[in-house]
């Protein structure tokens, strides 16, 4: 046991140290690049931009409006640290992020108005668990139930049909088969029949409905299509990865000599096929599901979801470094996390780690 600790407190420094040093690659990215200057400076210049045209209109005299100007640029230059290197401003940064400090964000906010960065982390994170982490745990469902059916009838017929639309599936990228549901699905009825089946985008209708049910019901309909399109896109690579670890472990000798003893069949999927196959399928759902927490960039912009996805798409367009520096924290975090998980559930699962 002591060395099973052990173990794991080893596996929690290695993650550690990969954050760590996820972040210093990206700061030294963006500083080494000048990427971090320019985003610092673009902000200053649209800040002085805004600040002329008040003066402006106020009626203030040109002379006095110039000197105002390069006051208000000198203070807004030490205040977004333009005056000091990126070597000595990107450091601060992290420190922040690895005590949990993630700052205030330049130029996005929050649904009722907060421009601090966790806020608006906990605006879009349930609206991609509501699309992201539901259909891929609904996909992953039906795909390990699919591969473990094929899995251990290889050669079958429908080990042959799932195998083909696993491929067909597996081939098609999400974003083209959410523009097809949208054309197919959403605008088609409406302009051939006038009938609205699915909406086009969006996560509620606008106005959105006043009561709880009626709210509920409305965010289960804007949901359809971009569940209906994941599922299309990721069940065949669940099914057919799924069915290749059942047939590969299903030839092992001891399932052979399972079988040899007479054991029925159920028992011997369930108990000497299931349980040795759990560590990579636990492998494929838990990082799957860490993944999701990122929210898929270019399907929530084809939906029009306001989910994390889109967050990041928001903050590169912006150019605002804060909220890029903490995503990124975010999405490595929630994956150092899931890979201990994942160390933690080995042992539980897998009776050889807990021996070695």
């Amino acid at each position: 046991m002591a060395s099973l600790a052990k173990t794991l407190m080893i596996k929690a420094l290695t993650l550690i140290i990969v954050l760590i040093g996820v972040l210093l690659l990206l700061a030294f990215i963006m500083g080494a690049t000048g990427l971090s200057d320019k985003m610092l400076k673009s902000i200053l210049t649209v800040e002085v931009q805004e600040y002329k045209q008040q003066l402006i209109r106020q009626g203030r005299d040109p002379v006095a409006v110039e000197k105002a100007i390069e006051e208000y640029m000198k203070e807004r230059a030490a205040a977004l640290g333009i005056n000091r290197s990126w070597y000595e401003r990107l450091p601060q940064l992290i420190y922040r992020l690895l005590v949990l400090d993630l700052g205030t964000s330049r130029t996005l906010q929050s649904s009722w108005g907060s421009n601090k960065i966790s806020d608006i982390i906990l605006d879009r994170l349930p609206n991609t668990i509501i699309l992201t982490t539901t259909g891929i745990i609904f996909t992953a469902l039906i795909g390990i139930w699919l591969g473990l059916y094929i899995g251990s009838n290889i050669g079958s017929r429908a080990d042959r049909v799932i195998s083909v639309l696993s491929a067909i599936s597996y081939a098609l990228p999400l974003w083209f088969v959410g523009l097809v549901l949208i054309l197919t699905l959403a605008y088609g009825p409406r302009i051939l029949w006038g009938v609205q089946i699915f909406p086009p985008g969006g996560m509620v209708s606008t106005p959105p409905p006043e009561e709880p049910l009626a709210y509920f019901l409305d965010v289960l309909w804007h949901l359809s299509l971009p569940l209906i399109a994941s599922f299309i896109v990721f069940f065949g690579s669940w099914a057919y990865s799924i069915r290749n670890i059942v047939f590969s472990v299903s030839q092992e000798d001891f399932v052979n000599f399972a079988r040899a003893k007479g054991l029925p069949e159920n028992l011997v999927r369930r108990r000497y096929i299931l349980r040795p196959s759990l560590p990579p399928i636990l492998t494929s759902l838990i990082l799957s599901l860490a993944y999701s927490i990122g929210g898929y960039i270019i399907t929530e912009r084809v939906f029009n979801w306001p989910g994390m996805g889109a967050l990041y798409y928001s903050a590169i367009t912006a150019l605002d470094e804060p909220v890029i520096f903490a995503l990124t924290y975010v999405f490595t975090l929630v994956y150092i996390v899931a890979r201990f998980v994942l160390e933690v559930l080995y042992v539980i699962v897998d009776p050889r780690i807990r021996l070695a």
